[in-house]
Parts: C-alpha cells; structure tokens; sequence
C-alpha cells in the first residue's frame, strides 16, 4: 500500500530535504511508525505520547484527521496525508 506524505520546509532535515515520501500503513500510526523506518527522528516530531503534537496538522486527502479519528485514522492505498506545523505569533 503506498501512502504518499508530504513534508513541511522543518522536518526535510529528516527526509533529505524530499518535499514528499511514500510510506505505508493501515492507520496514521503505523504509517509514521514506517516513516521513521527511513527517517529516524521524524516520528518523534509528529508524535507524542501515542497523539498528535499540539501543534502539528496533519490532513488526510485535505481533511483534518482531528475531525477523523486522529492518529487511529484508516489509510487505504492512494491516500495523500499532509503534515503541517501550526503556524501562530504576530501582532495584535
């Protein structure tokens, strides 16, 4: 099954600057398990304590998976997933 995983500019350092990788997996967890098969550390930056960081946004074919079933979200072949960081600051 090959899930294509679009990478943000801040974890290319993990991916040798790829702005896509293919990975597989039935579910968001095990395909960043997959991931970090290739491309030590880069779970340890989308993951935390088995959830999702705080401020990472990660989208299954455009949709929020916050709205899915998280990090238990079911993956089928062809799928796109896309991880964003949270982006806040500026002025008020």
């Amino acid at each position: 099954m090959a899930i294509e995983v679009r990478i943000p500019t801040i974890l290319r350092t993990y991916t040798d600057g790829a702005k896509a990788v293919e990975g597989s997996g039935e579910t968001l967890a095990e395909l960043f398990a997959d991931l970090e098969t290739r491309h030590t550390g880069i779970q340890d930056r989308i993951v935390d304590g088995g959830e999702l960081r705080r401020f990472v946004n990660v989208y299954l074919n455009d949709e929020d998976v916050r709205f899915l079933d998280g990090i238990s979200t079911k993956l089928a072949d062809g799928d796109n997933v896309t991880i964003l960081p949270a982006v806040a600051g500026g002025m008020y």
